[in-house]
Order: structure tokens, then sequence, then C-alpha cells
């Protein structure tokens, strides 16, 4: 077969696949082009789900009549002009690759006048058939109308999803452009009727929370990194028991371009080890504004992936501020009481059986677990404090960290009535233990409920990570080996876990085609009376037992290792065993969930009871 060069029409279309993929990229790349002319009020309308009507007017800077044919030319854009200008991109767009890509899979109108203007002018691309430039009646500003996308690439039509579906992902990039510009209003019509309105905020925090929804509102915590060199971090972050099932939650914007970044994304979840579940994602925003010059956005047409000159560099930035913000604050969570009264039926200490009488052991049991060096109405007087009723274009931080500081400044009254702790709970002289397994005490804010599994598991989980710090846990050798039963895919995992195996006070070896001998296992494991061979057939079993990321398969195993160990609901402690516990709830670090990500700790707040009883 020779070899021929193909048309211009088919190449835009060719490219159109890349930068077209559905109607979301299409209102992208129009509102990113709105961005870069200086718009500051956006109005987008769909129908079809987009499929059918895109349509995007915008108030910027608009284009002449005499380059309207140039707009919708393929590579032709006022954004770049030398091949220098790539290493410092600050506009969203850049390729002049969108309209032309557009223009050959739709209908294309664009109607836009200048500044310099006095009329509007407009121009159609028909599937890729050019019209000539016409006057139109327009106020300064963009309007580009995308009519019947795919309508004549069957083959990519019939992949786009239900109209609602198509919708929402409108509605998502919509969203994600918005937190990156705070400033500019946007608007979403679907068939004439507003699904959603983000007026212009100079407090980037109302827009993220208008962004993550009510239900985040006033919850979120503050994440703030500057003077790191080239990378200032700011953002909003959900507390731990707030992480969804997928990412969708978490969005990141790099110099208010969106953008999804695996590494950052990894940074984000090592931020969260051992506070989410495993499989969930935190939620929040995360701006990051660094030199346009130490990343490079011309990766793939989409713009979505970038290429870091010092990945580590900005992968550790984003570690140490997650984390520190985190560490500041107290994520014992609050424990939800929904708007039911508690009924007459509940008495405090004791449960009334069902012949209507008291049942008394619950309080019996709190009498019996008091210390006999401490005075019985010490809850009666505890006291307590209730709480009281840098360019034109792009992700500005200096701009962003003092609206957040007047923001501050000016609700401080509200700040201080609604403050997250600053501090973990700190457990009373007053404990019991209830149903063998949960541990109840109070702080200054309220009574504190303590799962004495969890909490055990990760004392237990940090003990472990402190001493292997200074050397391999201390191991006890078996007078009888014994042997375990494994498959062909987990001997493999053993020997390739055989140094972290050893670290950990394990001696295990394969010793025939299924089967692996138990020499030696650490000695903590043995005085817990673990049953070592079934822990370790368990974690062998696991996909992530061996895996690039050896912090991960570390803690993944310390973790097993922790659980099996800790004490159980249903285990009786003593008095002695229960205060060391509650010590370690504000001594041992991310003592307010298990390695599992689940909560050691919920409080039911004063002032919740206080609003139960009438005293409010």
């Amino acid at each position: 077969m020779s070899i021929r060069k193909l048309s211009q029409h088919l190449v835009n279309q060719i490219a159109a696949g890349e930068v077209v993929e559905r109607p979301s990229s299409v209102v992208k790349e129009l509102i990113e082009n709105a961005l870069d002319a200086g718009a500051t009020e956006i109005e987008v309308r769909i129908e079809g789900g987009g499929r059918e009507l895109i349509e995007v007017s915008d108030n910027g800077s608009g284009i002449g009549a005499d380059e309207l044919l140039l707009a919708v030319s393929p590579h032709a854009t006022s954004k770049i002009a030398t091949a220098d200008d790539l290493v410092d991109i600050s506009s969203y767009g850049f390729r002049g690759e969108a309209l032309a890509s557009v223009g050959s899979v739709s209908r294309l109108v664009v109607v836009s006048r200048s500044a310099a203007s006095q009329n509007g002018a407009s121009i159609e691309v028909d599937f890729g058939a050019f019209s000539s430039v016409r006057p139109a009646a327009i106020a300064q500003g963009t309007r580009v109308e995308v009519h019947q996308l795919f309508g004549q690439v069957p083959a990519r039509r019939k992949f786009l999803r239900s109209d609602p579906t198509e919708a929402g992902k409108v509605v998502d990039v919509i969203e994600w452009l918005a937190l990156g510009r705070p400033g500019v209003a946007f608007r979403l019509f679907q068939h004439a009727r507003m699904t959603l309105e983000l007026p212009a905020v100079d407090d980037p925090q109302l827009r993220v929370e208008a962004v993550l929804g009510d239900e985040f509102k006033g919850k979120l915590l503050p994440v703030e990194l500057s003077g790191a060199g080239a990378v200032a971090i700011w953002g909003l972050i959900g507390r731990p028991e707030q992480a969804k099932a997928s990412a969708n939650g978490l969005r990141m914007v790099l110099n208010g371009r969106p953008i999804s970044d695996r590494g950052l994304l990894h940074a984000m979840r090592e931020a969260y080890r051992g506070l989410v579940e495993p499989g969930r994602t935190p939620v929040g925003f995360i701006a990051i504004d660094i030199d346009p010059r130490e990343v490079d956005v011309n990766v793939h047409p989409a713009k979505s992936e970038v290429r870091f000159r010092q990945p580590a560099l900005i992968h550790s930035a984003l570690l140490r501020a997650v984390r520190s913000a985190l560490q500041a604050a107290n994520l014992v969570p609050n424990l939800p009481m929904g708007g039911a009264s508690l009924g007459s039926s509940f008495v405090w200490g004791a449960r009334r059986n069902e012949s209507g009488g008291v049942n008394s052991n619950l309080s019996n049991d709190f009498n019996q677990h008091l210390p006999s060096d401490t005075s019985t109405h010490a809850w009666q007087n505890a006291s307590f404090t209730p709480h009281a009723s840098d360019g034109d274009r792009g992700f500005e931080f200096s701009a962003l960290r003092d609206a957040l500081a007047l923001g501050r400044a000016q609700n401080v009254g509200e700040a201080n009535a609604e403050a997250t702790l600053l501090t973990p709970p700190r457990p009373a002289a007053r404990f019991l233990q209830a149903g063998k397994a949960w541990l109840i005490t109070f702080d200054a804010d309220g009574i504190v409920i303590v799962d004495q599994h969890a909490l055990h598991e990760r004392v237990m989980f940090e003990q472990l990570r402190a001493k292997l710090t200074v050397g391999a846990l201390p191991s006890q050798p078996r007078l009888v080996s014994s042997m375990i039963s494994l498959n062909g895919e987990q001997l493999e995992r053993l020997e390739a876990s055989q140094e972290l195996l050893a670290r950990l006070g394990f001696d295990v070896r394969a010793s025939g085609p299924k089967s692996a001998t138990i020499f030696a296992e650490p000695l903590f494991l043995v005085e817990r009376k673990v049953d070592v061979g079934q822990m370790i057939v368990n974690w062998l079993s696991r996909e992530r037992a061996t895996t690039e990321d050896g912090e991960a398969v570390l803690s993944e195993v310390l973790d097993m290792m922790s659980c099996k160990a800790a004490v159980k609901a249903g285990d009786a402690l003593s008095d002695i065993e229960i205060a060391s516990l509650l010590q370690d709830l504000h001594r041992v670090e991310r003592a307010t969930n298990c390695p599992h990500g689940r909560p050691t700790a919920m409080r039911i707040p004063f002032r919740e009871l206080e609003r139960r009883f009438g005293r409010g």
C-alpha cells in the first residue's frame, strides 16, 4: 500500500480524538479559553448531556473579526510564539488545537466582539467546512456554540454515556476549574434550567465549601505551606471519617490548572495512612503554586497530566503540609446522635429491664472500676469549657493567603465558636469499661468513648514502628518448628519478603513445593499468644504483600501483627491496664485512629448533652 498524506480534515478528526473525548472535554477547553481571555463571568448551557448543544459565553477580551478564521484553524494560538515559550507556560491553552478539533466533529459557531471593536462577528465550521466571517450582534466577549457533537462520527457518538452521566461530567469539569478561580462567576444551565451557580468570591474557602457541599461546611482542615522554595501549597481537606471510596472527592490544581497526578495522589494517601481505611481516599481541595518553568504541562493534549522537574520535592512538600494539618487537629470525631429524643426509658448508669425495673449492672461496673485513691464526686465536679453557641491568570497563592487572613480576622468570633480542638482528648481520673469492649471517660469537651481494641492496636503499631527504626524486632526460636501450606504465588511472595520478615523477627523459609517452615517468630507475638502460622498465610494471600512501595508493605504487615496481638472486645482489663491505655490516647501519634483507619474514640460533646437535657 502506497504512502499518502492525510487530508487536513482527517488530521483534525484524529486530533479531536485526543482533545475531545466527550462533551465535558469540550466544556473544559472552552472555559479555559474564556479564562485565558480574562473573563470574570462564564455561562455554560447544555442540552442532551452536551451532545446536542454546548454553549459557553464569557465577558472576556473577545476576538476581532479579522482573527476569527485563524481562531478556528488548527495550530493557531495567541498564547505562545516560539519554542522557548513552552518552558514558561502561564496560560491554560497553548496548543491551538481545541476549536479546530471541535469544529471537525460538530457544527461549531463562534460569535465574538473584542474590546477594540464596535461590532461583533461570527464564523461557522460545519464538520470541517468553514463559512465566511459575518457581522453579528454581541456584547464584548465570546459565545461558542457546539451543535450535534460527533453527529457525523457515529463510532464516537455511540460510546457516549446517558445524558445524566454526561451532564454530571460537565458539572465536575466546571467545579474543578471553578476551584482554581474563585474570583470568577460560573453558571450552568441544562435545558434552560440553572442547575449550578457559583458566584465570584473573595474568600477561596467559600468556593471550596460551595463545591464540596454543605456536609463539609465548617468541617474542613486548613492546609498551608509557604516559604518552601519554589513551592507554595494551600488547601482544605476533610477529616479522616469523611474519606470516600473513590478519588472523585479530591481535587487538585496546579497554578489554577486542574491536574491528575499519581505522585500527588500517593502523597495525599500517605499523609492519611492509618487514618482512613485502605481503599478510601481523603476529600478536599489542594492548590499548588510553583514556577511554571518547574513543570511541563505539554505532556498530553488534554493537559491534565503534568511532569515536574523535581517530583520528589513536590511530593515531599505536599506530604509535609497535609501531615502538619492533620497533626494540628483533634481527629476524635463527635458521635452523631440524630434528632430523636433519648426517651424516658434511658437512665445514666442503668438500663431498664423488660419488666420495667432498672438493671444496675452498668452502674455497678462503673463503681467497680473507680480507683480507690480518688473521690467518687470527681465526675460531678469536673470542670470543662463548652463551645460557644502571582500573575493576572492562574492560581495566585499570595492573594489567596491574604484573603484567608482577612477572612479569619473578620470572623474570629465565629472561628472561636466552632474551632477544631488543637489538643487530643486527655483522659480524666475516672473511667469504666462497658461491655468488656468500650472504655468510657471524659475530657474538657465531652464524654469520650474508646474502642479498646482499636486504641491498643494503634499503640502497638506505633511501638513496633519505633523499635524498627533502631533495629530488628526481638525474635524467639521455636523449640519445635511448624509447617504451613502455601500455594505457588504465596511462596513467591515469601521469597521476595525474606529481608522484611527478618527485620520483623520471623524466620520462615520455603520447605517444599507447597509448604514453608516457621523456625522463629517475634517475641511479642509469642507473649500475646498469636497464631503466627495463620497470620503469615493471611498476609501472603494479599496482593500488597509485595509491591514497590516498601513503606506500604511494612505498614500493612505491622498493622496485621498489631491487630492480632491487641486486646480484643470481650477482654476484661484491670484498672491499671485501662489507665495506661487511656494515657496512650494523647501520647501516641495518630491515636485517634487504628492503623486500618477506623476511629479509636468518639466524643459526645457536653453541649449536646446540655441540649438533650434542656439546659441549652
